[in-house]
């Protein structure tokens, strides 16, 4: 915490890092119409993404994260899960930011953005130049993003979470536009050091290097040892959901 004061609420912005759906689908923990149609919405998905995680452990299937959870530390904390599945950072912006209320309230916020927006530039085989200048603008949009929320929620603390790549620096991810070529990871690496740049300078923001911290548990390893969904190289798997609130509690840990 950065003023003393206990948090009372958690907001949780971004992509499909921040969901439930594929942590449980990977787990077999929804119903079956959402198994089938991979829409959250049609049936029961178990609390299993990183955000509910982070929120409130499953003893369970996580016994040694017992009382390491948001609600132990925070009694009473709620969780407003805004993140939604493909969002861009343009969809935070649109479609999850009308949703947070302006509020004095002591507020921790986790964003998850910018994956969709360069894999959709991507998949359009654009020069590497024009490449490079979306990830400009979407490191632009990250700056206005954490001034929005500051706005709405003056007495937040922000983790800025950075772009895993799923390919493991290989430059390719099983089943994931292949026939596009080698991935770019020189934008990627650039987006990820404007989002670094961005948290470690701006006041009330805390990096949770997540890209450092998943290398060597995609492409380049067995499939046992993936912290991404067997289906969609792209999504985290439950480990990975796991892992991500893992990074999110040392990035909120290290007053």
């Amino acid at each position: 915490m950065t003023d003393g004061r206990p948090f009372v609420s958690y907001v949780a912005l971004g992509d499909s890092m921040s969901i439930d759906l594929y942590p449980a689908l990977d787990a077999g923990e929804t119903d079956v119409a959402v198994a089938l149609e991979r829409i959250a919405d049609v049936g029961v998905v178990a609390p299993l993404g990183a955000a509910s995680l982070f929120h409130r452990n499953d003893d369970a299937r996580w016994p040694a994260e017992q009382g390491a959870d948001l609600v132990s530390q925070f009694p009473g904390i709620t969780l407003h899960n805004l993140a939604a599945d493909g969002a861009t950072i343009g969809d935070v912006f649109g479609e999850q930011m009308p949703q947070l209320d302006e509020s004095d309230e002591r507020t921790l916020v986790t964003i998850t953005a910018g994956g969709n927006d360069l894999l959709s530039a991507f998949a359009n085989r654009p020069r590497r130049s024009l490449l490079e200048s979306i990830a400009r603008d979407v490191g632009e949009a990250f700056e206005f993003l954490l001034d929005s929320v500051r706005r709405a929620r003056p007495n937040a603390l922000i983790l800025l979470t950075t772009v895993y790549d799923p390919s493991d620096r290989l430059g390719r991810i099983p089943g994931v536009l292949e026939d596009a070529g080698p991935l770019p990871l020189p934008v990627l690496d650039g987006l990820n050091e404007r989002i670094r740049t961005l948290a470690r300078g701006t006041p009330g923001v805390r990096l949770a290097d997540v890209y450092a911290h998943f290398l060597g548990h995609g492409a380049s390893v067995a499939q046992a040892d993936r912290w991404y969904w067997r289906r969609s190289l792209v999504e985290p798997n439950a480990e990975g959901a796991h892992q991500i609130r893992r990074v999110w509690r040392d990035a909120l840990d290290g007053d």
